[in-house]
This record gives structure tokens, sequence and C-alpha cells, in this order.
């Protein structure tokens, strides 16, 4: 996959970042998805035990034919402190090396986490939408900010994720009687388009296929490398 080399440095203070997150924010572009999705991209990463990496997992589900298109692992060295809010800077770097192994193009990114659902409503699904200007998904499994109602019990129960009075996600429930996910949208897609996909790509689990087989890949690769 041709990925674009990101508008800014990874390695930056704090100030810096938040700085750069503010001035991306306006680049998120909310519009319906043009077209009928197939091929989904699922996103996740997690950190080595010393927290000196990144690992991080890219797997290609074939939305129709509920299958793995491929799938690839990237490692790469932790370069930003963790702090609240700005997990894209120490993630972002390893996600887009995994996303550069991939040989087919998705037509959809779903991250294991946020998009607009964000206070600078510019989560790690905005980010690397806006740096690959590719339609993207957050799909959370935890709440970042924001109030909300419990959704009905029912899967497809949802109800909107609010901040100060606006809409910045919703609280899906995509199977019967589970804890519901925390959808948002991080680019060049709109909300219902997102809700869509990540209810359609939860076929069998609480969370959505193809971010669900990532986190199992970088869990192995967890495991592995210590």
């Amino acid at each position: 996959m041709d990925v674009a080399r990101a508008p800014h440095r990874w390695s930056v203070t704090p100030t810096q970042a938040s700085a750069i997150q503010r001035r991306l924010a306006p680049l998120v572009r909310q519009v319906p998805l043009a077209g009928a999705p197939r091929l989904v991209a699922g996103l996740d990463a997690a950190f080595s035990r010393d927290d000196r990496r990144c690992l991080a997992a890219a797997v290609v589900w074939d939305l129709r034919e509920r299958t793995v298109i491929e799938q690839h692992v990237a490692v790469r060295p932790v370069t930003f402190p963790y702090v609240p809010w700005l997990l894209s800077f120490r993630e972002g770097p390893a996600v887009l090396a995994a996303l550069r192994q991939l040989r087919t193009l998705p037509d959809v990114l779903i991250y294991d986490g946020h998009g607009l659902a964000h206070p600078r409503r510019f989560g790690i699904a905005c980010h690397v939408g806006v740096i690959l200007n590719r339609p993207a998904i957050g799909c959370a499994k935890s709440r970042l900010i924001g109030t909300h109602r419990e959704p009905g019990s029912r899967r497809g129960s949802v109800t909107p994720l609010l901040d100060d009075g606006a809409v910045i996600g919703s609280v899906l429930r995509t199977q019967d009687g589970i804890k519901p996910v925390f959808v948002s949208v991080g680019h060049l897609i709109d909300l219902p388009g997102a809700q869509r996909i990540a209810l359609a790509c939860a076929t069998r689990y609480r969370l959505p296929e193809p971010t669900r087989l990532a986190d199992h890949l970088v869990g192995a690769v967890k495991r592995a490398v210590g």
C-alpha cells in the first residue's frame, strides 16, 4: 500500500504533539462513503513488556466472503512517552509501517481506538485517516470522553455519544446482551456509515472481525518478542 509520509515529525514534545493535533483536526472530513466497501483493514497496536517497542498489525478482511486477504505486523521503537490523548504519537509509526506492507488497497480502515471521540477531535483513527487520505473508522472497547445513555440490549441498538451537547460518536451494541463498542468517524466517512460497517464486521463477537484479528495478531507477537 502506498503510504504518504506524515506531515510532521513523530519525535516531538507533548506540547508540540498537541499543537499538531489541533492543526490537523480541521482536515477531517465527515462525508458519506462512496459505494459499498468490501475490503476492510483492521488496525491495532500494543507495546512490548519493556515499553520500548510498538507492535502494530494490519489485517485486510473481505466483508463479503468473511475471510482474511492478508495480514502484516511491524515493530518500531517507541519514541514518545505515554501521555493521555496523544496515543497516536506512540503507535503511528508502527501502524503506518504495517500498512506499507499491504499488497491490496482496503476500502476502509477500522482502528481499535477513537476518531472524533477525542478531546481535540483527533484520535488515532483520524490521524491515520488524514495521513493516508483514506476512509477510516474508530471502534474502541472503552469510552475516552463524552456521555451517553445505555443502548438497548439487542444487536444493532445504538445511542449517541455526546460531548458538550455535540455528537462525537455512537455507542453500538454489536451482539445481543454484551457490552457495546464506541464508534466514531476517523476520516472520509459519516457516522451512520461508520456504524453500519462496524456492525456488519461484527459477525460473531463483540469486536469487528478485522480489529479482533489484528488484536490477536499483536498479542501473539507480543508473547513472542517479550
